[in-house]
């Protein structure tokens, strides 16, 4: 006699419950023991059993035990039997309630002929009582009756085919293609029910029902939505309003009927959103209206949803026509602009609406699941099957398939990629079949594991083997997806022998362009200047650039980063650490691939410093202001002239210029950031060049010692911290004379240093130059270009104006001597920052300064709602702001002494100058701006007070700002609302 350890031993889990019902099978316990052990869940299975047996005894007074007497007497029964018990609980209970069913499973074909399709279609209209010679209702089967009929015949059906496909390994293909022809059977006698209800009025239409999605394609899961498209015409002399009513209500009763929980359950949701205008639009439509539509107005997503149309229901005929119809718009679509984009834009969305807590388990939706092949796919169906037809296939399957037939696959990576596709569908598949519930995610708890490693044949270990095979074809996914979609490319100019897809130029062309390549011929040209040849360098670009691709193609401007690409590698392609380090160290290939096709500012900045790549593998944070001018004074004392020296401070400008470009464009610097690390950066090239400067002016002149101390004021943006990419160096210079030397000397000497400072920082060279700009000095350009304190002091006790004091609020004493520095910051503070404020005069001269800018400054053409700096809500909106504020209050207020905008918004703040809301209001649109100034420059090479209006240029400026690719008008309806409200502040607290 078996103990409970013998159970367990062999599959079971609860030993004792094992024992006491394998005991109640009586002379069938020896033979059905071995098939319960073989199912995913034996315990599940036993259970299932005995509950099919009383229910058999309940209906039929005994027949329980002749059921199990029967089915231990046929393992091909028993085997079917079995194995649904154990894996479905869904289909036990089905069993339980109609128990006569379980003799759907004694034939052993289970109706497997070449006519099923057209078999089942007439077992289930004969079910509801129609005649499946016409499919129309025949008199006698109450309504009710119909829909639970329609229920328990799906029902039945899905039972055979479940049994065959567990006990008899049905392939995947194969049993969604059946799962996929009931479907279509359903909506079939659905539509009869639908008829009935309708009455005589449903004879003056005409309705096809087309499948869409995977019961289009002949691919449905066990549990799925069925998508649909409904399409109508009026019948012969019928009127068009009238045919319009009754196919609407065809349709409608049709998706209830799926759709309605009965006492029999339900079937599925029928879909209908894939309409055109989604559910804002009409249920159905006449073909010429779904014509008119595609033609204007269909998005590309739409395109792709119609590769798997096909008529299933209804007016077959019509349906055809309707087909007659897309199709050409359907493989056109590859054409049309922004395809790539739409196409990617779509993927991201099914990515990002995944549940952060199912995001590693789903086996549909995530990273190296279903839908990464289903997308790689028909992206490349859609893009070679404009010119060979043989590619319009609507299952996955068949069409990978073809297009490893047709070479646009390589054999053993389409192979790879079936049996990945293959099991995961399987894997899916078992998960639904448990409870006939649509789910997509992988369960986590022990026994779902155990069960569903053991319905995959896995009987030792069940759960670790799962998660093992399951893990590697998702990795598997990962790469073929690159690969396939990209390597051959490579292949197709590189002329390397081998067993890779091979395309043809004009294949590779079609595909460059659906990448996003607006000039294909070029990017063949640098693939094949890249990869030719047989040298290591050749060998490891062909290993990189199929990633690169992916990666370009995901950029704003995939040419201008596959170009930056070929004239870095040409730079540094023989420098042993450069594609190692691009092969090795993933990341810095992504971020390098990202800056390129994003950033001409940054691409022009490393192809004059290409070792910068190596900064893309470090910290991205902006140096401090201390460590680069030690860097640059290093640099300058191996120097033998001015020059030299220059050049060596300025490249070391160059490259941290890089490194902040860069750590805003892939680390997500903060704009505030940027801008002290550029200032910072400044400072540092200013200090270390006026030491350059002062020590060649003084050897030219042959002077022992230097006649005169020399400090930098920075002012403007510079003197707030907040210099952006493209800002240039505003600055006031001061010097003052040493004891024993003469006024003259002094400021001729002073006066030399300055032009040399200047000189020097704009010699040309291989980086940008600092453009020092001293206009904002006393009397501007007609004063003189430096003086002393006592000058300044002079002036602005006699000729100053309000404006200069407000200028003076961003001065910042930056390099040179420290404490002259010191005596400036003495000299105007108390200007700046009145003990009493600035005089009500005062304040209408500044705000009648700021209306004569706003008038007069604005650029002829710009557009004052997107002009960064004069626009509403801009920098100079936010800024004359604070700094009234500060005129008016930092007498009082310590915390509003500061040069930088930021800070001096959050102390009137706390002071209570402004609502805590206006302030963040205020903040926030100086942050926008600020991010979309930067990123401007970043984008065209070249700073721009204006929002680009070229939309590849906003779409580049938008990915900066870390907004999704195709998410550039809801970047610009940021910035409209941001500023909008900024401005209205603005105009509370400014105007008043």
């Amino acid at each position: 006699m078996s103990t409970s350890g013998d159970f367990i031993r062999i599959g079971f889990v609860d030993g004792p419950a094992a024992v006491q019902g394998i005991d109640r099978l009586g002379e069938a316990r020896k033979p059905l023991t071995d098939k319960l052990a073989a199912s995913a869940d034996p315990d599940a299975a036993l259970e299932g059993l005995l509950r099919l047996s009383d229910a058999l005894d309940e209906a039929q007074g005994g027949a329980g035990a002749a059921m199990l007497r029967e089915v231990a007497d046929d393992e091909g029964t028993a085997m079917r039997l079995c194995t649904v018990l154990g894996a479905s609980t869904a289909l036990t209970h089905h069993l339980v309630r109609h128990p006569d069913h379980w003799r759907e499973l004694t034939d052993p074909t289970l109706g497997t002929t070449r006519a099923a399709a057209y078999a089942v279609r007439e077992a289930m209209l004969t079910a509801v009582g129609a005649d499946p010679g016409v499919a129309m209702p025949v008199a006698g089967l109450p309504d009710a009756e119909a829909v639970d009929a329609l229920r328990v015949e799906y029902r039945r059906i899905l039972l055979r085919l479940a049994a065959r496909d567990l006990a008899h390994h049905v392939g995947v293909d194969d049993a969604a293609a059946e799962i996929s022809d009931l479907a279509a059977a359903t909506l079939e006698a659905a539509l009869a029910i639908a008829r009935a209800r309708v009455g005589e009025a449903a004879t003056s239409a005409r309705l096809a029902v087309v499948a869409m999605g995977k019961c289009g394609g002949h691919e449905l899961n066990y549990v799925s939505d069925v998508d649909v498209i409904f399409v109508h015409e009026a019948v012969d002399g019928a009127d068009e309003g009238t045919a319009l009513r009754a196919a609407t209500q065809l349709a409608s009763h049709l998706i209830r009927i799926c759709s309605d929980h009965t006492r029999e359950g339900t079937i599925w949701p029928v879909d209908a959103n894939l309409r055109p205008e989604g559910s804002q639009g009409p249920l159905t439509r006449t073909l010429a209206s779904h014509r008119g539509y595609y033609e204007k107005w269909a998005k590309t997503w739409e395109f792709q949803a119609l590769l798997k149309a096909r008529p299933v229901a209804g007016d077959l005929a019509l349906g055809r026509a309707y087909l007659e119809i897309i199709e050409p718009l359907v493989w056109s679509a590859a054409g049309r602009d922004g395809f790539v984009g739409d196409v990617q834009a779509m993927r991201r969305r099914v990515v990002e609406h995944i549940p952060a807590q199912e995001a590693e388990r789903q086996i549909k939706l995530g990273s190296g699941g279903l839908r990464d092949v289903e997308f790689a796919v028909q992206l490349l169906q859609l893009v070679h099957g404009r010119a060979d037809a043989s590619l319009r296939e609507g299952a996955t399957l068949s069409a990978l398939a073809k297009l490893t037939d047709g070479g646009y696959v390589g054999r053993e990576d389409g192979e790879k990629l079936h049996e990945a596709y293959a099991f995961l569908r399987t894997l899916e598949h078992r998960i639904q079949l448990h409870q006939l519930r649509r789910t997509h995610v992988l369960p986590d708890d022990d026994a779902s594991l155990r069960r569903l490693g053991r319905s995959l044949g896995f009987f030792s270990e069940p759960a670790v083997q799962l998660d093992k095979l399951w893990r590697y074809h998702r990795r598997e996914v990962r790469r073929l997806h690159e690969k396939i979609f990209y390597r051959p490319l490579l292949g197709a100019v590189a002329k390397l022998p081998g067993t890779e897809a091979r395309l043809s130029l004009e294949a590779a062309e079609a595909r460059m362009s659906a990448l996003g390549f607006a000039d294909p011929k070029a990017a063949l040209r640098h693939l094949e200047k890249l990869t030719s040849g047989v040298s290591r360098t050749s060998d490891i670009q062909r290993t990189l650039l199929p990633v690169l691709l992916e990666w370009f193609a995901d950029s704003p401007d995939p040419d201008a980063g596959l170009f930056g690409f070929r004239r870095i590698s040409e730079s540094l392609g023989r420098t042993p650490w450069y594609l190692t380090m691009l092969r090795d160290e993933g990341e810095v290939a992504q971020r390098l691939a990202h800056i390129l096709g994003t950033s001409r500012y940054a691409t022009d900045l490393l192809e004059r410093e290409p070792q910068g790549v190596k900064m893309l593998g470090e910290s991205l944070l902006p140096l401090s202001a201390e460590a680069a001018l030690a860097e640059m004074q290093a640099l300058t004392e191996r120097a033998e002239t001015a020059e030299a020296a220059a050049v060596a401070v300025r490249a070391v400008r160059r490259r941290e210029l890089l490194r902040i470009a860069c750590g805003e464009l892939v680390a997500g610097t903060d704009v505030a950031l940027v801008g002290q690390g550029l200032s910072r950066l400044t400072d540092a090239t200013l200090q270390a060049t006026l030491y350059i400067a002062m020590e060649s002016v003084r050897r030219q002149r042959s002077l022992e010692s230097p006649p005169s101390k020399i400090a930098v004021i920075a002012m403007g943006r510079y003197g707030g911290f907040e210099l952006s990419y493209g800002s240039d160096a505003d600055v006031m210079f001061v010097h003052e004379q040493l004891e024993g030397v003469e006024a003259q000397v002094a400021s001729s000497y002073a006066t030399a240093v300055v032009a040399e400072v200047r000189r020097l920082l704009s010699l040309p060279a291989s980086d940008p130059p600092l453009e020092v700009d001293a206009d904002l000095r006393p009397e501007g350009k007609n004063g003189p270009m430096v003086r002393t304190v006592e000058s300044y002091s002079a002036y602005y006790a006699k000729w100053s104006h309000v404006w200069e004091f407000q200028a003076l609020l961003r001065a910042d004493a930056v390099a040179g001597d420290e404490a002259l520095r010191a005596r400036f910051t003495e000299l105007i503070d108390p200007l700046r920052f009145p003990v009493e404020g600035i005089t009500q005069d005062d304040v209408i001269e500044v705000r009648r300064i700021k209306a004569r800018v706003d008038h007069e400054r604005l650029p002829r053409g710009a557009d004052r709602q997107t002009h960064l700096k004069l626009g509403r809500g801009g920098l100079a909106d936010v800024e004359w702001t604070v700094q009234l504020l500060q005129m008016r209050h930092a007498g009082a207020v310590a915390a509003l002494r500061t040069p930088q905008t930021l800070p001096a918004l959050s102390a009137a703040a706390e002071a209570s100058l402004i609502s805590p809301d206006d302030a963040e209001m205020l903040a926030e649109a100086w942050r926008l701006v600020s991010r979309v100034r930067n990123a401007v420059t970043l984008v065209r090479g070249k700073p721009a007070d204006q929002l680009p209006r070229d939309a590849r240029e906003r779409a580049a400026v938008a990915s900066v700002l870390g907004y999704p690719q195709g998410s550039s008008d809801q970047m610009v309806n940021d910035y409209l609302r941001t500023t909008r409200r900024a401005h209205a502040v603005v105009e509370r607290v400014f105007w008043e």
